[in-house]
């Protein structure tokens, strides 16, 4: 029996381990609970995944929004995530901690600056709140929705960034003052071109205005400037990193496709003309930054960089000359007048302020400074004054210091789309300086120090026949504008090229008359003061003055025609905006 028994549960085993679906039950049994955790564990991680990418996708538009809206970035940013579905938007403002929650968004919204150089590492390439701003940098925290799993993981928080940067640009320049050309100033511009550029120049009229109206592509020249200095597969930063003498630019210039015939051929004259062989660096007259990276032939695309063919030639030449003094001798062609001689220096402008530049909000540009020194030797006409007293000859020496003027661009924006853009500038123009005296010839072309006036015989007198008197004075008169005036252009301007001007406020006289009406007189008996010659001084004085105000208004005429040819004006700064683009907002890193 005992036998029979132990037989039965043997084989009860055999069968009982031999039934596989019996352990496959007992093993699914086992395992089914945690095959479901596992189960609601990936299904919830994949839908945490799902929403990150979903909150990074929303994260970049919302940069990228905000960057094209770069004044109202906080507007922008809620606008972009409630409208594509984002619960609970909540800005957190600086020094604000706020917690996420269950159904709530919290997002972080900095501005500032992006500068995208290689050589700058990727982490330091955005400058939280560093002004002009140009980029946006938006964070997101957010508790992702649960399905399953809620009890066997923790609390995940998604955490997503984005930086997102768009860099309006505007090409422009200050200064170009000369708007055309007459008879009267076709010679002062022959002698100051020949006395810049070394030698005999002889334009017509119709030559100049045919300059004075020619726009040149400033990247078709650097091409042409390139192949004339031999320059190959660079960049047009690698031609600006170069230097080119007053002749070479004129050559490339004359080279630009479209030019006109009559302006092609005025720059190909002065061109074989010139024997300045100052090689000046083609970064002190054009900037174009960000567009230098293209190569060679490139452009860029809705950003139109052109230039005055004049103005670009004329401020070549003054850099050419550096603090170089010029002696012109003047044929005025003024009533009375019976001789003048001009001497001509330029300052660089500051910091190496190019004439002409392609650049974002906060940039510069400024022209040279100028300095003039103007002496006139004046006819005595009705020289017999009276109880013997004869005036001999009479001088006017005049001394114009021109400070350099300043255009800085402070704004692009586009309203409603590129067809609304709007640049504005804020323009000072450059304080003007005059003096009726006598000063040092040393110091004239020297930018660095002040010089300093003295008294300068203005007349000589004779009494009878014997001369016996000079008559010695000195005036000083100057202006200046603190504040900047603001101009705007608009996409008409813009198309067209206008010159926009800002002008020192209060100026009301002009120089010359000014410092003529505020000369003092003295006189002198054998080199030494007469103090008390009042009845002489009464008699001789308001004739010497006369007769210097017979020739104010043509002098003043004369110093107006030279300083437009060199582009600057007394109390006065052109600007011009040539081209301008909003840009496209894009991530970055």
């Amino acid at each position: 029996m005992l036998l029979c028994a132990h037989l039965k549960i043997g084989r009860l085993a055999r069968l009982m381990l031999g039934d596989r679906r019996a352990n496959f039950t007992v093993m699914t049994a086992l395992s089914a609970p945690v095959a479901l955790a596992l189960a609601a564990v990936a299904i919830d991680e994949a839908s945490i995944y799902t929403e990150r990418r979903e909150a990074q996708a929303m994260v970049d538009l919302a940069a990228i929004t905000a960057a094209s809206n770069i004044n109202n970035v906080q507007t922008a940013v809620l606008t972009t995530l409630t409208d594509n579905g984002m619960p609970g938007v909540v800005v957190q403002g600086s020094g604000q901690t706020i917690p996420a929650a269950v159904g709530k968004t919290v997002v972080t919204v900095t501005r500032g600056r992006y500068a995208g150089a290689s050589s700058v590492n990727v982490d330091q390439r955005f400058q939280a709140g560093v002004t002009p701003y140009n980029a946006v940098h938006v964070t997101l925290r957010k508790i992702p929705n649960r399905y399953f799993a809620s009890s066997l993981i923790p609390t995940p928080i998604i955490g997503t960034e984005a930086t997102a940067s768009m860099t309006p640009q505007a090409t422009f320049s200050v200064g170009s003052r000369l708007l055309s050309v007459n008879t009267s100033n076709s010679p002062i511009l022959n002698a100051l071109l020949g006395g810049l550029l070394g030698g005999n120049i002889s334009l017509s009229v119709m030559d100049y205005n045919g300059l004075i109206s020619a726009d040149v592509s400033v990247l078709s020249f650097v091409d042409a400037l390139a192949v004339q200095l031999n320059l190959t597969g660079v960049t047009y930063s690698d031609v600006l990193a170069s230097k080119a003498t007053v002749g070479q630019i004129a050559t490339a210039m004359a080279n630009v496709p479209g030019l006109g015939n009559t302006a092609k051929v005025a720059l190909q004259t002065m061109a074989s003309k010139s024997t300045n062989t100052v090689k000046i660096p083609l970064s002190h007259l054009i900037d174009l930054g960000p567009l230098g990276r293209l190569g060679l032939g490139q452009r860029p695309a809705g950003l139109g960089v052109d230039a005055s063919a004049m103005g670009m030639l004329m401020a070549a030449a003054e850099l050419a000359n550096g603090s170089k003094q010029i002696d012109l001798g003047l044929s005025t062609g003024i009533p009375g007048v019976l001789s003048s001689t001009l001497a001509i220096a330029f300052g660089e402008p500051p910091q190496s302020s190019p004439w002409l530049k392609v650049g974002e909000v906060g940039t510069i540009v400024r022209t040279a400074q100028t300095g003039i020194k103007l002496v006139v030797k004046i006819g005595a006409g009705n020289s017999n004054v009276g109880g013997g007293i004869t005036l001999v000859s009479f001088s006017l020496p005049l001394h114009v210091e021109v400070a350099y003027a300043e255009a800085k661009l402070t704004d692009i924006s586009c309203p409603t789309g590129p067809s609304s853009i709007k640049v504005t500038i804020a323009t000072r123009p450059g304080i003007v300086e005059g003096h009726l005296g006598d000063s040092s010839s040393a110091g004239f072309a020297d930018f660095t120090n002040k010089e300093t006036f003295s008294n300068t015989e203005i007349a000589s007198v004779k009494l009878l026949i014997i001369p016996v008197l000079s008559v010695v004075g000195s005036a000083a008169f100057d202006m200046a504008n603190n504040t900047p005036t603001t101009l705007t252009f608009n996409k008409a301007d813009i198309d067209a090229k206008t010159i926009r001007t800002a002008y020192t406020q209060n100026f009301t006289q002009s120089l010359t008359t000014s410092l003529v009406s505020d000369l003092s007189l003295t006189a002198n008996l054998l080199g030494l003061p007469l103090l008390n010659l009042n009845t002489l001084i009464a008699t001789v004085s308001p004739p010497v003055v006369a007769l210097l105000n017979s020739v104010t208004a043509p002098v003043d005429t004369l110093l107006t025609n030279l300083l437009g040819a060199l582009g600057v004006r007394l109390g006065e700064a052109d600007v011009r905006v040539t081209g301008a683009t909003c840009g496209r907002a894009v991530l970055v890193q």
